[in-house]
């Protein structure tokens, strides 16, 4: 396998699935590495490089959520996280301590490949270490909660930032109306339509005709970089 392949770790206490990720991963071209816990996991960390890291959210010891909030303290490492629990409020907190993804278990290798490309596609943080994401002629912060649209700063809504920041961080993933209701400060579903609609006026270039920020009929939305 080339050196330049991107280098993941895989953190699951469960045997089966670890080993099944370690060949599946390697099978798609990664270098994989891999622990059974988060203490294994730091031993690793200290004496290797890693892009990405997979991550299990229930874990004896250290859970993979207190895992994510003490690395994102000192830094930057995507992360996947693998979670058996499937409801909305869990993944949104993954996501507020600063996972990149989430995959509910049980899940498709095939799919995990497909969210590691999309997170490694998006590259890591600026200079000073804030994540933004590029597409058309805006870029977001997604830290700050800034959009920029050719150069000008674009005024957005509590609401309107909550959902982009959802959408950044996981491009390509389809995202269901209810999750949005919860995580857009959203009252109902038709509120949910509502702020995808004077979103899209803020970032495409024909709002009617979206080429980021596009519908999936019968399941949510889904965002696209370039």
């Amino acid at each position: 396998m080339h050196d330049t392949a991107a280098h993941i770790l895989v953190v699951d206490d469960d045997d089966r699935l670890r080993d099944l990720l370690q060949r599946y991963l390697g099978k798609s071209g990664f270098r994989v590495s891999v622990a059974a816990n988060a203490a294994e996991a730091r031993i690793v960390m200290s004496g290797l490089e890693f892009d990405l890291l997979v991550l299990d959210l229930m874990m004896p010891g250290e859970s993979g959520l207190d895992l994510t909030r003490d690395l994102r303290r000192n830094k930057y490492l995507p992360i996947l996280l693998l979670t058996a629990m499937g409801s909305v409020p869990d993944r949104i907190l993954g996501l507020e301590v600063g996972a990149d993804d989430y995959l509910t278990k049980p899940f498709e290798p095939r799919e995990l490949v497909l969210r590691i490309e999309a997170i490694l596609r998006r590259g890591g943080p600026k200079a000073d270490g804030r994540m933004v994401v590029t597409f058309g002629g805006c870029t977001f912060d997604i830290e700050r909660g800034e959009l920029l649209r050719n150069g000008e700063m674009v005024r957005l809504t509590s609401g309107e930032i909550d959902m982009l920041r959802l959408f950044s961080r996981a491009p390509g993933v389809t995202v269901g109306r209810s999750e949005l209701l919860v995580q857009a400060d959203a009252s109902n579903i038709r509120a949910v339509d509502v702020q995808i609609t004077r979103l899209r006026r803020k970032i495409e270039d024909d709002p009617k005709e979206p080429r980021h920020l596009c519908t999936v009929w019968g399941q949510g939305y889904v965002f696209w970089l370039d």
